[in-house]
């Protein structure tokens, strides 16, 4: 999942520069000192890519949620530890499980409302302003990894419950 996230943020980089050099270009050519330009590069679709934020929204979504799995099976989340550096091992390990926990819940409850919401999408037929994209498809990409997610937070939750190593 973390692959393809990245794989997904890697795109969507790419595709901004594209759209952001598309729009410079235009801006270029049609400028008073290369509107000679303006016409060829127009004809060659040189330009912004239309509804670029919309795909940006829906790809970054999709990309955070396929992260979660790796994050929380290796338990890269962000810490702050400065009154629980000092404590025992024991106190330690318990608030570890606490928190897996609390994350397994917080993950499962999210991909519940993530799929709620990718009904309502689908209900209503609801569409992206410029390109029309339909809405559930982003829905849909992020239940996934979302459900992905809450299957190793699931996991992590109960190798901590059972004092096992996690993978």
């Amino acid at each position: 999942m973390a692959l393809l996230g990245g794989l997904v943020l890697c795109l969507l980089v790419l595709m901004v520069c594209v759209s952001v050099s598309g729009r410079e270009l235009s801006d270029l050519a049609h400028s008073g000192a290369l509107r000679s330009l303006g016409d060829w590069l127009i004809g060659l679709g040189v330009g912004p890519i239309l509804g670029d934020f919309e795909l940006v929204e829906a790809g970054v979504a999709f990309a955070i949620f396929a992260f979660l799995p790796l994050t929380q099976l290796s338990g890269a989340h962000a810490k702050v530890d400065v009154f629980t550096s000092g404590m025992g091992h024991g106190v330690n390990r318990a608030l570890g499980t606490f928190w897996s926990v609390v994350m397994a819940v917080i993950i499962v409850l999210i991909t519940w409302r993530l799929f709620v919401g990718m009904q309502d999408k689908m209900r209503y037929g609801e569409t992206t302003y410029l390109i029309q994209f339909p809405i559930w498809w982003a829905y849909a990409a992020s239940f996934g990894a979302a459900v992905t997610a809450s299957i190793v937070s699931i996991y992590c939750a109960a190798m901590r419950l059972t004092g096992q190593r996690m993978i």
